[in-house]
């Protein structure tokens, strides 16, 4: 019998009583072994998420007297981590980029103040990072290959930076912290 299809069943040293061995054309037994070993290696590789949390902006304008605030508790100093802001933005969002101060309060007190920008569109007006009609969703990221020195709640107070007093087209603002595996 000559298979005729990729995939047909052949059996071979058929007996009267007996099924014998089954095998697939062209798939042995063994030819899954490294989908599986990549399958688990990527899964090892993920990314552990430790916090995740977004604010709603109300009635999609920011307004700068609004302050989103994620105050994740850190249990695990010695692991490695990445944090991200995640910005939801509509179409009338009227910039291509956007700049925000992102207050970070450690458990013991301290205080540090960033300043960033990001781009979230193209010199062209082709939004960054996913979307499906009026929403566009970007990570943003804000720190990687960090860790924490200390354990408890940090706080994070994030604040737009943009000349307009009310900011428009931002739905909402989401923090992000991952444990990179090793």
């Amino acid at each position: 019998m000559i298979p005729r299809l990729y995939g047909e069943i052949i059996l071979s040293n058929r007996k009267e009583g007996k099924t014998g061995d089954l095998m697939i054309k062209g798939i042995s037994k063994y030819s899954f072994l490294p989908i599986i070993s990549l399958l688990l290696l990527l899964y090892g590789c993920n990314k552990e998420i430790l916090y995740t949390d977004s604010v709603n902006i109300p009635s999609e304008i920011w307004s700068l007297d609004f302050t989103p605030e994620f105050n994740p508790a850190i249990t695990d100093t010695t692991g490695i981590c990445n944090i991200y802001f995640t910005i939801r933005t509509g179409t009338s969002f009227p910039y291509r980029n956007i700049w925000l101060f992102v207050n970070t309060i450690s458990p013991s007190g301290k205080s540090i103040t960033d300043t960033l920008q990001y781009i979230l569109a193209d010199e062209k007006g082709n939004w960054y990072g996913k979307g499906f009609g009026d929403i566009h969703e970007l990570d943003l990221p804000f720190r990687t290959g960090i860790f924490f020195p200390e354990k408890g709640t940090y706080t994070f107070r994030v604040r737009q930076g943009m000349r307009n007093e009310n900011l428009q087209g931002v739905y909402d603002l989401g923090l992000r912290i991952s444990n990179i595996k090793k």
